[in-house]
């Protein structure tokens, strides 16, 4: 689904970085996927920057998929009707 093109044989840093989301959600042709996945086992500024954000993907991806206890669910529901009672008090 990507509408970048190719990248060519060789990449610079910036371009890796540029594109790292791109590649960690799939979005690049399996062309650009080859060369990003070259460099990055070639420079190891690269591999950190992509290891840290797919850490960092891993991690919300895994924190959005936690339910809140029941108990804690109500006190937020109750607080948030709260705060719209008193906005609707004060217009």
């Amino acid at each position: 689904m990507s509408d970048h093109s190719h990248l060519g044989e060789h990449l610079d840093c910036s371009e890796v970085v540029s594109r790292v989301y791109f590649f960690l959600d799939n979005e690049l042709d399996q062309t650009d996927v080859a060369v990003i996945e070259q460099h990055i086992i070639e420079c190891g500024p690269c591999l950190e920057k992509y290891d840290t954000e797919r850490a960092v993907k891993s991690l919300v991806a895994r924190s959005c998929t936690e339910v809140a206890p029941p108990a804690l669910r109500e006190r937020v529901l109750l607080s948030i009707r709260q705060v719209e009672v008193r906005f609707s008090d004060e217009a």
